[in-house]
């Protein structure tokens, strides 16, 4: 029964995913849809308020457009922040924040990574969590997504790769606004509360005065999912009954999470004119996460080994920290999803799960390309793509080529650049968290297991995911610093760098396929670029995975 819930729901994504990748391609090309008269007037008046004119950008020009937009949303956002306490909305009194944590939070819906060193229910206002928090988790898929049409369309030969803003009130209106609204009263109708009316005050059987905290829930849920931002309103986050209250929310919510990133790779082989391309990454992708899903199943659904030594029944598996609502079998694959598509939510404490459970979210951060967030995901399986056909040709001695243009060394060091930011702002900044008390003083569960606590923040940021092993007393000022600038260096270097890289191709002769010509739709394409994605991924990770996880599995056989 089990294995069929997640069967039919991962049938149910493929069903979505092919069509919506169509609708991506034509909403992004600039072909008609269906939708182009209900949306059409609107991007109109919008583009003249605000003055954008439909001009082509150079990829120099669309990552400054990218990044001087995001400074602008990041300075606003942390002074409602810093002022939230004497502005309006904020009905239950909530303070300004710290100046620290401040900066950490914006950073971290900046990014769309939603990590929160703070309690949402206590931390933000109403002003705060709309005009902050929920705002940043529109605009900052919508960057994602209009910077991977870019990459798209420079990777694809297309005439140029757009204007930034064009591609960034596109996502708006034509992707993430109806899908919120759609999948908010869905929300609603299975209980989640939208309303604006302050804490209401409950009695218990007990007699005693219970305060019960509602809000813009609905809302913030269907774009926290559908725009892969994480975090949540509560502090137990898609584990709470007022985010996540029952089982068909819980599968709607998963769905949201990935129809984007899985609807991407469909999308690239559409405007390609090779829908085999876009078919390999989505296989190679969903190989990975397959691999991913079924260890965390079986490790969570055999429990853990020190209770079984000692006698106790695990019938029903591992169900620390878990919601019987939901089971095993669909908390592992919210478990997978999350950290898959880099959403960051939960609806199960990652830091009770068990050791080798555990390390499946953690290994998915670390490869940071089995689907990944709004844009950035498919970004990164791209540089993957373009380094294993560099390898391929460097084997036979041919100079390589992706979809008809030839791969040379200025390309190679900017993937190569953006494939080793990745481990470096994951296991520096950790050697010096586990070298120094500023790190070590906040691990509540010293050991092997204090090491993946550790490590797994970090992860977390640098794919900008949001999720935490919770254990960790991390609103300090070295983690509100620290991992706010792991953040921001691994939102923008992989974004900007893939950017040059598409404009360099884009200029680039189309080179006619040969006998001799590495096809890159086909299975072999597909097992490589697997087998080029776990081989790195090893390189980089696998000792510290050895001296976390895996050193705590063994201790308990």
């Amino acid at each position: 029964m089990d294995l069929l819930q997640i069967a039919v729901v991962l049938g149910l994504l493929l069903l979505l995913a092919i069509p919506f990748g169509r609708y991506l391609s034509l909403a992004f090309s600039w072909e008609k849809t269906g939708l182009d008269k209900a949306f059409g007037g609107v991007e109109g008046v919008l583009y003249k308020i605000a003055g954008i004119k439909m001009q082509e950008m150079t990829w120099k020009q669309y990552a400054l457009a990218l990044v001087g937009s995001n400074l602008v949303m990041f300075f606003i956002g942390y002074l409602i922040l810093r002022f939230q306490g004497v502005l309006p909305l904020n009905s239950s009194g909530i303070e300004g924040m710290d100046p620290l944590l401040a900066f950490n939070t914006v950073a971290s819906f900046l990014t769309n990574t939603n990590l929160q060193h703070y309690s949402g229910e206590t931390g933000l206002s109403y002003l705060s969590q709309m005009m902050v928090i929920m705002f940043l988790m529109f605009t900052t898929p919508a960057s994602g997504i209009a910077t991977v049409m870019a990459v798209i369309r420079g990777l694809t030969g297309q005439k140029h790769l757009g204007n930034f803003y064009v591609d960034l009130i596109r996502a708006h209106t034509r992707i993430l606004i109806p899908l919120s609204v759609v999948v908010g009263l869905l929300l609603v109708s299975q209980g989640v509360p939208q309303t604006i009316e302050p804490t209401a005050v409950a009695t218990t059987l007990q007699g005693e005065e219970q305060q019960i905290t509602r809000g813009l829930v609905a809302a913030l849920e269907s774009i926290k999912h559908l725009g892969t931002n994480g975090g949540g309103y509560f502090g137990v986050n898609s584990s709470h009954p007022f985010e996540n209250p029952t089982p068909l929310s819980n599968v709607i919510e998963i769905l949201s999470m990935f129809l984007i990133p899985a609807s991407l790779p469909f999308a690239f082989g559409y405007m390609a004119r090779n829908k085999k391309q876009g078919l390999m990454i989505f296989a190679a992708m969903f190989i990975i996460f397959l691999a991913m899903l079924t260890t965390v199943y079986v490790s969570e659904s055999n429990g853990n080994p020190a209770l079984t030594q000692i006698g106790l029944s695990q019938a029903d598996g591992s169900m620390e920290g878990k919601e019987v609502r939901f089971g095993i079998a669909q908390s592992a694959l919210f478990t997978a999803v999350t950290t898959a598509a880099t959403t960051g939510t939960v609806n199960n404490m990652h830091d009770t799960l068990t050791p080798i459970g555990g390390m499946v979210p953690l290994t998915e951060m670390m490869l940071n390309n089995i689907f990944g967030g709004d844009g950035v995901g498919m970004m990164n399986i791209l540089m993957y793509a373009i380094l294993a056909v560099f390898i391929c040709g460097l084997m036979v001695g041919r100079t390589p080529e992706y979809l008809g243009r030839k791969i040379e060394s200025n390309e190679m060091k900017m993937i190569a650049i953006a494939i080793l930011i990745h481990p470096l702002i994951i296991l520096a900044p950790s050697a010096i968290a586990l070298a120094t008390e500023w790190g070590t003083s906040s691990i509540s569960n010293p050991g092997y297991h204090g090491i993946s606590q550790v490590v797994y923040e970090f992860s977390s940021s640098a794919a900008n995911n949001g999720s935490g092993f919770e254990g960790l007393a991390d609103n300090t000022p070295f983690w509100n610093i620290s991992t706010g600038l792991v953040m921001l260096f691994g939102r923008y270097f992989s974004m900007i760098l893939m950017l040059a890289v598409s404009g360099s191709l884009l200029k680039k002769q189309l080179v006619p396929e040969t006998i001799g010509t590495f096809r890159t739709d086909n299975t072999l394409f597909m097992g490589v670029l697997i087998g080029i994605v776990l081989i790195v991924g090893a390189l980089t990770f696998l000792p510290v995975l050895a001296l976390g996880p895996v050193a705590e599995w063994l201790t308990l056989r």
